[in-house]
């Protein structure tokens, strides 16, 4: 999984994470809710009970209570009786279940039930307990005879010059309060668990709405990413790869494609004259002449620089050749015009081929609309040329040589670097071949994969591949993609596997740290380790956007540091050996134009 799928994968985690939480956070609001209510109505409750039970003893006080009798703390044997009816009395009508007066150490002095007979003074539960001079109230369960139950227990002092005399001691039934706790903690719990439920509700809404917004915004910066800045086409990676699973998808159903290659008459002097902005202009106008052509394209991108690459149905060539001529025609009527410059004109040229009379594969799909393309060219520009049919035998190495030659050149036309570099990795392949007496056959097919070792960069996008600077983790991994690409361009070539295993492996290291595979040491295949020491020895001593070249002696110092690491030891001795001994060793900047790299080899028989 690459880092932009695990970037899309974590959003949708990150808001399910969110919203359990949010929902716990709900609950366990609601039910604080509910017992903070709950709670409240209590203490609310005995607060009310108690102020009331403070009244009535302070009425009970002033018209039974002499001052002697509260001063005294005791009850006189002649007070006794009277004060025991008036004690029921107010039990009974106020319903306590019990009434009791206590000495201020917990002592009871005298004492009732509602409906009993006078209860003599008896010790209890608080004797030698100083009782205190403010009110309290608990709950708590009690046994009755007709079982547990719920009272709530008051001890309120009866105060004289700031000092409790006496202590009036109520016991009462807490069922009504502890129902009251009850019904409220149930309202509080369905109000505060209806408003949950619609915050819930609410919350999935939200969420849902954000998780398909980031989709869309997902799919927006896919699509952003496939697309090129200036035209809004296709960029180059996104139709090949279209173009790739189109042809896939052709073969499976015996259907035919047809592929138009278009590059705008003398971009590079128009940019050289009038500058970026007016080739721009061009871009512009010729990709707009493409999206109003009536043929139905199946995909539509930008190539390279001055080059757009149109995708269709081919029902016939016909049809094809049509539809670039009438984008030809609306190019006729555009005119440039810029400071300083007359109206200028502006053409295409048009190399057209088709799937799978000219080609079975993509690579040699491409491969016959850019030499199409090169002969619209060759004659003066503004011309449609379709391409003609060739051989796929296996056997023809002229065929597959043209095949090439198109690979590399649809290279060129993206990075003129990567096609030098492709050029003189073949002629450092060659010549390690040679110092290890390798056999013709294998020399050829060293030739070709050295040629496009980096045909997978056609998919790697202008602004990673011509970064003027050191690439962040994510380009370079987006970078090192592009020998699974070469792997898949190459890989219905004639006579291919090894040089797929060239494509696909030239950067496994002999420590086994490299890429794509981590093969290491001879696991990885002779091929392979062979165009890496090429590979390498180019690189150091290439121009490249982000550094300079090295000279030769410090590059070969290099290969010596790097054998046993990256490099098949090996192979770096007979490398540095030759290159430092052999009269005729290549040197960097050399032409290769006029090497046999371009010419077919004469297989012994």
């Amino acid at each position: 999984m690459n880092a932009n799928s695990w970037q899309v994968l974590k959003r949708p985690l990150v808001l399910v994470l969110v919203y359990g939480a949010s929902l716990a956070l709900i609950g366990f609001s609601c039910g604080a809710l509910a017992i903070l209510g709950s709670e409240h109505v209590t203490a609310s409750s005995i607060r009310t009970a108690v102020e009331a039970d403070q009244a009535t003893v302070r009425d009970f006080v002033t018209l039974y209570l002499a001052p002697e009798d509260v001063r005294a703390g005791v009850i006189r044997a002649e007070r006794r009786v009277p004060l025991s009816a008036a004690l029921r009395e107010l039990a009974r009508r106020h319903g306590f279940l019990e009434l009791a007066i206590l000495n201020p150490d917990g002592w009871t002095i005298l004492g009732a039930q509602a409906g009993s007979q006078l209860v003599a003074p008896a010790n209890n539960d608080l004797q030698g307990r100083p009782l205190g001079s403010s009110p309290t109230a608990t709950i708590g369960p009690r046994t009755q005879p007709g079982g547990p139950r719920q009272v709530l227990t008051e001890h309120l002092p009866v105060l004289q010059e700031g000092q409790a005399r006496l202590v009036f001691r109520i016991v009462r039934d807490a069922d009504p309060i502890v129902a009251d706790a009850a019904t409220a903690w149930r309202d509080v719990v369905i109000v505060s668990g209806s408003s949950a439920l619609v915050l819930t509700v609410l919350l999935h809404l939200i969420f849902r709405a954000a998780n398909v917004r980031l989709a869309r915004q997902d799919a927006h910066l896919a699509e952003t990413r496939r697309r090129d800045p200036l035209t809004g086409l296709l960029n180059h990676g996104a139709v090949v790869a279209d173009l790739t699973d189109l042809v896939e998808s052709a073969q499976r159903s015996d259907e035919s494609i047809g592929i138009a290659l278009v590059d705008i008459d003398n971009f590079r002097l128009l940019n050289e004259v009038h500058g970026d902005p007016a080739g721009d202009v061009a871009l512009m106008q010729v990709a707009d002449a493409l999206q109003r052509e009536s043929w139905p394209w199946t995909a539509l991108g930008r190539y390279g620089p001055d080059e757009f690459l149109a995708v269709a149905p081919a029902s016939s060539a016909r049809d094809l050749e049509a539809a670039m001529k009438r984008v030809r025609t609306q190019l006729e009527e555009v005119s440039l015009h810029f400071a300083g410059s007359a109206r200028l004109p502006l053409s295409v040229s048009v190399g057209i081929s088709f799937f799978p009379f000219h080609a079975n594969a993509v690579t040699e799909l491409i491969s016959a609309a850019t030499i199409a393309l090169g002969e619209a060219k060759g004659s003066g520009g503004n011309e449609t040329r379709v391409a003609n049919a060739w051989t796929t035998d296996p056997a023809s190495e002229q065929t597959t040589l043209g095949v090439l030659h198109g690979l590399v050149t649809a290279i060129d036309t993206k990075d003129r670097y990567t096609k030098s570099h492709s050029e003189d990795v073949a002629c450092y392949a060659l010549f390690l071949a040679d110092r290890l007496g390798l056999d013709e056959e294998l020399r050829s097919t060293l030739r070709v994969a050295g040629l496009l070792h980096d045909v997978g960069k056609i998919g790697i996008s202008d602004e990673i591949l011509r970064k003027p600077g050191k690439l962040t983790p994510h380009e370079y991994e987006i970078v090192k993609q592009h020998v699974a690409l070469g792997d898949l361009i190459v890989r219905d070539l004639p006579d291919i596997d090894l040089v797929r295993a060239g494509v696909r492996h030239h950067h496994e290291r002999w420590d086994g740290t490299g890429y794509l595979d981590g093969l290491a040491g001879e696991d990885i295949p002779l091929i392979a380790r062979i165009l890496a020491v090429g590979d390498a020895f180019s690189a150091m001593t290439t121009t490249r956007p982000y550094r300079k070249a090295i000279p030769v002696k410090e590059a070969l110092a290099r290969l010596v540091n790097a054998a046993g690491s990256q490099l098949d030891a090996k192979l770096v001795d007979a490398f540095v050996s030759g290159i430092e001994n052999d009269p005729d060793a290549p040197t960097p900047g050399s032409d290769r134009s006029s090497s046999l790299l371009w010419t077919p080899v004469t297989r012994a028989a």
